[in-house]
């Protein structure tokens, strides 16, 4: 057996633990991660042009397949660009294994520029965090690194890995692969008897459902459970406000998400006595508002059958069982009407939800047009809808370059608002450079329109000065002349008729594509 780097060591690792795909956007202290990966065709490489970008990758890959993808990120400035979209995949309950390179061990106590605390900023997003201190520890690393990132229902892990190790030699009889620690579980104290209990003496119950994947509380099977829980109980359901991934459309129920601003989602919890947590935590404001608690259910009220993360399909499945709920039956929706005219977030949901493929996935950034969808999809055909977790701005675009990686053969579409997407334009960059089947729409107001809907509260008037600080239309971003520039097709459409004609010739060919819709 002949000697390897550390950096060949930890690529090597990572691959027999199932690690396939990599974002990166290296830099000079991670070039020998880079030249070792010409050693490892087996682990697909991923170029973003901003950390973000990666990181957003990332998150998306491990939503829709359950298992990390590696980001490689330069020093501790790079993995600050990345910190963002990292703290929306720790909402989101994704795996994720992050490689940071740092300076050469004997160079660090210069304080060389971008020397920095790397460890400080990986543990506010990684539930795990290792620094390497020798070439022959990188194997360890990563292996351990991916194991740990299945913890805590999914978690991101850090590798910090200084450049005079990942070129060091590993000597042949250190390479035997070690077993790695196992993951680190969730405690839970969940009584099957104490929930039928509970739920039998509940007079007006909601069931509160978040996560995704087969198990997850908005995967299919834990959706028709809950249902007939709900025929038999008289009960509501609603999907956690920003869910990480949910199952959406025809044969599913029609379950809403709970609203964002806290007088709806309080006319949705206030009357209940018993609100039941199925994948997701109890609900919160999203900021702190006047006059709102800001834990929108008392602590006594709640029932958890199962934390963020975790599998409780089945769970709900023996309680549907247990309380002789009826057989599940799908409902009967009728799919939108083909709208006409100028576009609006109605008529745009509409339109998408008609054009639907079959299993595709859709990544949603942006209140403008991301719950007229919601609601509209519940009549589409299959699919799986992403939304921001975290609500760190410039999810969406990433996230759907990731869901593309890793699931080639489904369609993948971006539902965005123009400005976040303007945090991670980049990706365009990358769907191109990997001919990924995305199609791009970005709702194009020309505005922050949730900063004015927030400004607008309680009947209060937008001012002259925080009307210019949320408009984007001085000048107006072009957005079919930038895709271009990035290697994207791109057309405009402003009507309802237009946009269903340019969705159907997107969905109809190879590559990525951004429709403009004008409003």
């Amino acid at each position: 057996m002949t000697s390897k780097t550390g950096a060949q060591a930890l690529w090597g690792a990572l691959a027999g633990e199932g690690v396939d795909t990599c974002f990166a956007n290296p830099g000079t202290t991670e070039l020998d991660l880079v030249r070792a990966l010409e050693t490892h065709d087996e682990i697909r490489c991923v170029v973003g042009l901003q950390e973000n970008v990666c990181t957003g990758g990332a998150d998306g890959y491990g939503r829709m397949l359950g298992r990390p993808a590696a980001t490689l990120l330069h020093l501790g400035p790079g993995f600050a660009n990345g910190i963002a979209n990292l703290h929306n995949a720790r909402r989101a309950h994704t795996p994720i294994v992050n490689i940071i390179g740092d300076h050469t061990s004997w160079h660090l106590p210069y304080d060389a520029p971008l020397t920095s605390d790397i460890e400080s900023l990986a543990r506010s997003v990684s539930g795990w965090v290792r620094r390497i201190e020798s070439a022959e520890d990188s194997a360890v690393a990563g292996v351990e690194a991916v194991r740990r990132s299945f913890g805590n229902g999914g978690q991101g892990t850090s590798i910090i890995f200084p450049a005079d190790f990942q070129y060091g030699e590993v000597p042949a009889a250190a390479q035997e692969v070690i077993s790695g620690n196992a993951p680190t579980v969730v405690t839970e104290d969940y009584d099957q008897e104490q929930a039928i209990a509970r739920l039998r003496a509940g007079r007006r119950v909601v069931f509160l459902l978040g996560g995704g994947g087969e198990h997850g509380g908005l995967g299919e099977r834990a959706q028709r459970a809950t249902a007939r829980l709900c025929s038999l109980l008289g009960a509501t359901a609603y999907a956690e406000t920003f869910p990480s991934r949910a199952e959406r459309g025809q044969g599913l129920p029609a379950f809403d998400r709970l609203p964002y601003f806290p007088e709806p989602a309080r006319a949705v919890l206030d009357p209940a006595d018993l609100v039941v947590l199925a994948g997701t935590l109890a609900p919160i404001t999203y900021f702190g508002y006047v006059g709102h608690p800001s834990a929108l259910v008392k602590y006594e009220q709640l029932l958890v059958i199962g934390q963020p993360g975790q599998a409780v399909a089945e769970r709900l499945e023996k309680l549907a069982d247990a309380l002789g709920a009826p057989a599940y039956e799908a409902p009967s929706l009728a799919m939108p009407e083909q709208p006409d005219g100028e576009l609006t977030p109605a008529k745009i949901a509409a339109v998408l939800a008609r054009e639907l493929p079959d299993r595709a996935i859709v990544s949603v950034e942006g209140g403008t047009c991301g719950y007229p969808f919601y609601a509209a999809s519940a009549a589409a055909r299959s699919h799986t809808t992403l939304t921001n977790t975290g609500g760190a701005i410039g999810q969406g675009l990433p996230v759907a370059l990731g869901a593309a990686i890793a699931c080639p053969d489904r369609q993948v579409v971006g539902l965005l608002s123009d400005g976040s997407t303007q945090y991670t334009i980049q990706t365009l960059w990358s769907l191109a450079h990997e001919n990924l089947d995305v199609v791009v729409l970005i709702a194009a107001n020309h505005q922050y329109a949730i900063l004015r809907n927030e400004l607008r509260r309680d009947g209060a008037k937008l001012g002259t000065r925080a009307e210019a600080m949320t408009s984007l239309d001085r000048p107006r971003i072009d957005w079919v002349g930038l895709a271009q520039s990035y290697g994207v097709r791109a057309t405009r459409a402003s009507t309802a008729h237009v946009l269903a004609e340019q969705l159907r010739q997107a969905f109809g060919r190879k590559g990525p594509a951004l429709i403009e819709m004008a409003l």
